[in-house]
Formats: C-alpha cells, structure tokens, sequence
C-alpha cells in the first residue's frame, strides 16, 4: 500500500514540474513585447506592473496575446483603480475593437466578476452566484484563475470558484488571450504575474 501511494505521489511531482516547465510568462514586466494593441485606448508598463487607462475617446480597448491559446490554465493578478471595469478574453479574434470570442468578467463590485459573456453574440452565458462576490477585493491585487479544456471553462476568484461552464461554441473557439478595458472612459487596472500554462489536449 505504501508503495502505491509513493509511486501516485511521485507521479503527482512529475506532473507538476512538468506543467511548471511549460508556464510561459506572457508579461515580461518590462514592454509590451508579445501583445497586440486593439484600439487608441492606454496600455504602458510602470514599475513592473501592465497598465490600463482609458484615454481622450474612452472606447473599448484590447490588448491580446500575438499567439493563439486553445486548451490552458491562465493565472493573473489584477488590482482595480477608478471603475475597474475590465475583463480577460480566451479564443478570441479582432477586426479593429470588435471581438469575437468569450470574456470572463473583471469589473466593481456586484457587477459579476468571474463570470462569463460572449461579446456581439449571446451576452452572458453564465453569472457567479451573487454571494461569491465577497471574493472580489476592490482595490487591492486579487488573483484570477481560467481553465479552458475543449467545451469546459472554470473560473477561479482568490481560490473562490466562481463559474463552470460546459459550451460547445466555446469548444470550437480559436483564438489569444486579452485584456479589456471597457468603455465609458474613467477606468484604470493594473495587471502583473500572467502566466499561461498550454494544456495541450487539441
């Protein structure tokens, strides 16, 4: 029995170190080398950290990974100033600000955060329950978790899980990973440590 369980846990280590070898860092802290730009709205880097804000038209903004994701475990940490009303996209693709492809939510609180919503398409698919909120730190750095496995996407707020869903038209998805930053101007996020894991199921 002892043995079983040694052979299980040092399988365990060997998978572990491998998806740790396989983590890319998708910000260098430094520029933006790697993204794209989508829009006239303000992405820099100050001290380390990816910074959003909406500039004089106060237009939705994007700014997404060169390379395409499709099966991954992606974690980030976000701190929201002013609205916070932001959001990070998977398998999603852009003609100029208009984006296809599938948003989990990061905005103020009580206004879903985690949850998930197809942009010029069927709107929310999913909201978190509205308890679940009480994860969300306004104004402090909070830690956001997406896994996206074929039809399956879960959302993880601060170790909070707060939305699974099993969606066949995000199944089929292609496409990079991005940033948001929403209309309406007044808004400023600040993002840092984001780390895609490619899973490599497709």
């Amino acid at each position: 029995m002892k043995k079983l369980i040694l052979t299980a846990l040092s399988l365990l280590a060997i998978q572990w170190m491998s998806a740790q070898e396989n983590t890319i860092d998708l910000f260098n802290g430094k520029n933006l080398d790697g993204w794209v730009n989508h829009g006239e709205e303000k992405w820099f880097v100050e001290n380390g950290e990816l910074i959003c804000e909406s500039g004089p038209k106060a237009e939705y903004g994007y700014l997404s990974t060169e390379d395409f994701y499709d099966d991954f475990e992606l974690t980030l940490e976000f701190k929201q100033e002013a609205d916070g009303n932001s959001g990070v996209f998977i398998r999603s693709t852009f003609e100029g600000t208009k984006v296809n492809g599938w948003q989990v939510e990061v905005a103020p609180p009580g206004k879903d955060t985690g949850g998930i919503y197809e942009s010029y398409g069927r709107g929310w698919l999913i909201k978190p329950d509205p308890e679940k909120d009480k994860a969300l730190k306004m104004g402090e750095w909070n830690t956001l978790k997406i896994r996206a496995v074929g039809s399956s996407v879960t959302s993880w707020l601060n170790g909070t899980e707060m939305v699974h869903l099993e969606d066949e038209k995000i199944g089929e998805g292609k496409g990079a990973i991005a940033l948001q930053i929403h209309d309406g101007g007044g808004i400023r996020v600040k993002w840092r440590n984001i780390k895609v894991t490619p899973l490599g199921t497709r």
